[in-house]
């Protein structure tokens, strides 16, 4: 619970605050076909409290974007189709982006590359838990959504060009 709320702090904070990358937002006002953008997540997610508030604020720039947010523990279980690296973890957040005919056209997550480097590092150092969760906080903090633009930038542009 006291993860739920917090989270909830940080998301209205990046929700307020948070700004969107120019590219991108031309980018998102291009697509001329109806998307379906699903985020997999879990309010007690530490990750998804930094990316679902962009992800929200790009979907609402144009009406073809439909977001739909699922919970990872509750069925229907979507995540089980979207695990994540060798160990076919449950990672989250996911977000998938389908057409119009539910064809998966991209899928992204569980956090940007730099930070899961990060993660990995400090895992396979066998850091402390809370001191992971503290650095990659201050990661977010520091970085305030830029590189998780950038890398929906890098994805989604083939699909809007219709390179995909």
């Amino acid at each position: 619970m006291n993860y739920a709320k917090l989270n909830w702090t940080r998301q209205q904070r990046w929700l307020k605050t948070g700004e969107l990358n120019a590219d991108l937002i031309n980018l998102v006002m291009q697509i001329k076909q109806p998307q379906h953008w699903i985020l997999i997540t879990e309010p007690w997610c530490g990750d998804a409290a930094h990316i679902l508030p962009f992800i929200c604020k790009l979907s609402q720039m144009n009406p073809l974007i439909t977001l739909d947010i699922q919970l990872r523990d509750t069925e229907p279980y979507l995540i089980e189709s979207y695990l994540t690296g060798a160990s076919k973890s449950k990672s989250i957040p996911k977000l998938i982006v389908r057409n119009s005919e539910d064809q998966d056209l991209m899928v992204w997550g569980p956090r940007p590359q730099e930070n899961q480097e990060l993660f990995e590092q400090m895992k396979g150092d066998e850091r402390d838990v809370e001191e992971i969760k503290l650095l990659l906080q201050k990661w977010y903090n520091d970085d305030k959504g830029r590189t998780l633009q950038h890398e929906l930038l890098e994805a989604l542009t083939p699909i809007v060009a219709g390179v995909s």
